[in-house]
């Protein structure tokens, strides 16, 4: 049987949409036990002309729930407003990105396949079928803001190591 698009992607964004949960509690955690402060992780970079951790975060979100909206809209641009400022307001953005990768159905992901869709950022222009912006667009942009979400908290000190990042993986019971 091949695979489905709902299989090829939904897991994938619920692991990292995880794995981007476990990086911010485990970010406040040390933060809490090191009397370092929020902002000091919030906004730091791996260098000056990259957006900081929270965007990073952010973006985990924006590539999941944001994307699969794009796509039931026709377009996708990215969410361009600040990105939350506090461990709480990441949360919350990553568990409504998880409750909408979880309410979406196989037959709600089969139904994208062959569809249109754009993406548009300023003056750049992408056309795509949906299940090539979700899966050569959408989602390596989601594996790249985790990654970079992870890379961060790295340099600034907190002690986590590829099991982190791996999140919880689907091993056969």
């Amino acid at each position: 049987m091949p695979l489905s698009l709902h299989a090829a992607y939904v897991p994938n964004a619920l692991q990292m949409l995880g794995t981007a949960r476990h990086l911010v509690d485990t970010a406040e955690k040390w933060c809490g036990e090191n009397g370092v402060s929020e902002a000091e992780i919030i906004g730091a970079r791996i260098i000056e002309d990259m957006l900081p951790w929270c965007y990073q975060v952010k973006c985990v979100a924006e590539h999941t729930q944001g994307a699969i909206e794009g796509v039931r809209a026709g377009v996708y641009s990215p969410d361009l407003n600040p990105p939350p400022t506090t461990f709480d307001a990441l949360r919350e953005k990553l568990s409504r990105a998880k409750d909408a990768m979880e309410a979406l159905s196989e037959d709600d992901m089969e139904a994208f396949m062959g569809q249109p869709m754009r993406f548009e950022f300023k003056d750049r222009r992408m056309d795509f079928d949906a299940e090539d912006f979700l899966l050569s667009f959408s989602q390596p942009n989601i594996y790249f803001h985790c990654a970079t979400a992870y890379d961060i908290l790295r340099m600034k000190g907190v002690p986590v190591g590829k099991g982190d990042f791996m999140g919880r993986v689907r091993i056969k019971a």
